[in-house]
């Protein structure tokens, strides 16, 4: 796994310098809709978001829900507080969540291909999910025919697994029941505009994935 010092300040105005464009309310409410998809039946349900970075997805979330977030990044966590005070929120991995509690969705937006040892990443998660538990995860692929095209404008260096679809669900299905998985269209245009279609007829395509899935 990339050193924390990775993550920092630099990194966020570097490689993420648009941060905040590429993370427009359109593709939040999608996440946040998928998220109550998975926890329709419970009132308050506790939602942990791995890699939360500034906590933008967690604040389109009920603030009376039970929200946590952990990040890699000290200082994308410290702005996190400030944007979320009601959230409990730390700075750590997918492969130490520091806590004792087990949730009900646990989410991992463009995170895990940062992360080197997948099979602790999973045992990890699962052991965090409460029975019945769901596991939403967005990932970007490299196969395909816009695989050359994600290759070519993939210029994060922490990007540890440049992998396919099929090795992600397959991935998920050796800890998890997958329940669904959609194609993710998705580029920042010069001019600021961030495009954000999620697809089934053409998931194959995409040059990302989301995914769905419970605890087995």
């Amino acid at each position: 796994m990339p050193s924390p010092h990775e993550f920092g300040k630099s990194y966020f105005e570097s490689v993420y310098r648009n941060y905040e464009l590429q993370n427009p309310p359109k593709k939040m409410v999608f996440y946040r809709d998928t998220v109550m998809e998975a926890a329709h039946s419970i009132s308050k349900p506790k939602v942990l978001d791995i890699g939360c970075a500034f906590g933008v997805f967690l604040s389109y979330l009920d603030p009376a829900w039970n929200l946590y977030g952990i990040d890699a990044s000290g200082y994308a966590v410290s702005k996190a507080r400030v944007r979320l005070p009601h959230a409990h929120l730390a700075c750590s991995s997918a492969m130490n969540i520091p806590f004792r509690e087990s949730f009900d969705v646990i989410t991992a937006f463009d995170v895990i291909e940062h992360l080197s040892d997948l099979e602790r990443v999973a045992a990890s998660i699962s052991s965090k999910l409460a029975l019945d538990g769901s596991f939403i995860f967005v990932v970007p692929v490299y196969d395909g025919p816009l695989g050359p095209i994600v290759r070519a404008l993939d210029h994060d260096t922490t990007h540890i697994h440049r992998e396919s679809r099929d090795f992600w669900l397959a991935w998920a299905n050796r800890r998890f029941d997958v329940k669904s998985w959609q194609g993710i269209l998705r580029y920042l245009m010069p001019w600021g505009t961030y495009i954000h279609w999620s697809v089934r007829t053409v998931r194959c395509w995409t040059p990302a994935i989301i995914v769905s899935a419970r605890r087995r």
